[in-house]
């Protein structure tokens, strides 16, 4: 049996992590948007068949914090050393320890567990990969298949403007995944916001955006 991964996924506990996101409603909103991506992301991890181990680096007394401890085995939660975002994915990788390891944005509300198996399965033919965003400039997911008798040191974090070429240059494989895989689909702004609708995203979202008044879009969609 192929050994299954540990999944780092940063996330900043406020609303300003996601500034660009309907910057006309209010930040708490915004933070519970925010949030419900971050909730629909690690259920789909969970889900996931390749995922033994979720590791959320955040704001150690954030309200996402508390929900995540509530959603069982299998998800740890760890304080954010307050460094900015590749010092947060640092940080878990440094807590994974050895095994296959890989750091995933908590922005993708449209995220199905078959997407994330697709990706982790074709990850374990390289020792380094990544997953470029819709827009190829952009990194969702990292990965190192590491040594279960080492750690995965070689997992450096280079998220951030034009990260996919960062990461490439690093000699970090880009996977190959089709249009359609909600593994590339990340959420930072209106436009995104909406195709996210379009395509379906997970009850956690779907409830926050039922509930914005006025409503955010006539007919938000969902996989429930």
């Amino acid at each position: 049996m192929t050994e299954q991964w540990t999944v780092v996924v940063p996330v900043k506990g406020t609303a300003e992590g996601k500034s660009r996101l309907m910057p006309e409603r209010s930040a708490e909103e915004r933070l519970r948007l925010a949030e419900a991506f971050t909730l629909d992301a690690v259920a789909a991890l969970r889900a996931a068949r390749t995922v033994g181990r979720v590791i959320v680096v955040t704001d150690a007394g954030s309200s996402v914090a508390a929900r995540l401890r509530e959603t069982g085995p299998g998800v740890e939660v760890l304080a954010d050393p307050g460094r900015g975002l590749n010092a947060a994915v640092a940080s878990g990788i440094a807590a994974a320890g050895g095994g296959p390891t890989a750091a995933m944005l908590g922005d993708l509300p449209t995220l199905v567990a078959d997407d994330v198996d697709e990706a982790l399965d074709a990850a374990h033919a390289h020792p380094l990969a990544f997953v470029a965003d819709a827009q190829g400039s952009g990194t969702t997911l990292i990965t190192a298949t590491g040594s279960p008798a080492g750690t995965a040191t070689a997992l450096v974090p280079r998220f951030g403007a034009d990260s996919a070429e960062r990461h490439r240059a690093a000699g970090h494989v880009a996977l190959t995944l089709g249009p359609d895989s909600t593994l590339r689909h990340d959420v930072d702004t209106e436009a995104e916001l909406q195709e996210a609708w379009r395509r379906g995203v997970g009850p956690a979202t779907a409830l926050v955006l039922e509930t914005l008044s006025p409503p955010a879009a006539s007919a938000p969609s969902s996989r429930r």
